[in-house]
């Protein structure tokens, strides 16, 4: 199923996005809101190699990937479209492409002492969100008009994302012993995943006074839980699995409060 919503259903969303009429300001917005992705990654990737110089290197590793790599790709998307509609979903998949690059580069790097750039660039290109974006991109800048039968397969698949995306992640946590989730270490990951990092944002857009909508998807983006990742990626190059499943399950339900909570703020704001 996994599998089904990374290669199926979420570039079906992407692209399913893309189809909005193409105007200055989406161009804007769109710059914007990746360069505030492309700096809010160089923050993640400053904190992850700075904060946890204590912590042994098995959970040392799961930590730092986990901090720039949250699961707003897989999660980000349907709640980015749930709460601003098709324009959040399409800001939405502009700022994951930054992260989508760290993840591969920075991001494995955590895990292993090197990785072939041959790699890291085909893993990047191939990825089925970003070929997705690009697709989309083409789709909205040249109004293109797909055949009926195309567009509104897309649309129906998309339409899936959501559903599908909390079914998973409602099996992640079905099996989960709280008590077991006591870790301070686990608890201050949770605070800086979840809290510390989307106000960096946050203050960081008022700042510069960036367009609430823009503002609005970065926050929420930047709040999501550890990705799913950090644990496959642990178990595989020899980091602490078990910590690294609770990380992303304890942030995964923390998020459950987190998120409502940002998006309650960001109207205040």
């Amino acid at each position: 199923m996994t599998d089904i919503v990374i290669n199926v259903i979420l570039p079906c969303n992407v692209i399913n996005s893309f189809y909005v009429e193409f105007s200055k300001d989406i161009l804007i917005n769109g710059i914007t809101i990746l360069l505030v992705s492309c700096l809010l990654q160089f923050v993640c990737t400053f904190l992850s190699s700075t904060l946890f110089q204590k912590v042994n290197k098995e959970r040392r590793t799961v930590l730092q990937y986990a901090t720039v790599c949250s699961n707003a790709g897989f999660l980000g998307n349907p709640v980015a479209e749930g709460i601003y509609g098709s324009m959040g979903l399409l800001y939405a998949s502009i700022y994951l492409i930054p992260q989508r690059i760290v993840m591969w580069s920075a991001g494995l790097s955590y895990f292993t002492e090197s990785s072939s750039k041959k790699d890291l660039i085909k893993k990047v290109v191939t990825h089925p969100c970003i070929v997705a974006v690009g697709i989309g991109l083409i789709i909205m800048i040249f109004q293109i008009k797909l055949p009926i039968f195309l567009s509104d397969t897309i649309k129906s698949i998309s339409g899936c994302t959501t559903s599908i995306s909390m079914i998973l992640i409602g099996s992640i946590l079905a099996d989960v012993d709280i008590k077991d989730m006591s870790s301070k270490l686990m608890w201050a990951f949770s605070l800086l995943r979840l809290i510390i990092i989307p106000l960096i944002v946050l203050v960081g857009c008022k700042i510069t006074n960036i367009q609430s909508l823009i503002t609005g998807v970065a926050v929420v983006l930047a709040g999501m839980p550890a990705g799913s990742t950090t644990a496959i990626l642990a178990s595989k190059y020899g980091g602490d699995a078990e910590f690294a499943s609770k990380c992303v399950v304890l942030t995964t339900i923390l998020s459950m409060l987190a998120i409502p909570m940002w998006c309650i703020v960001l109207s205040f704001v």
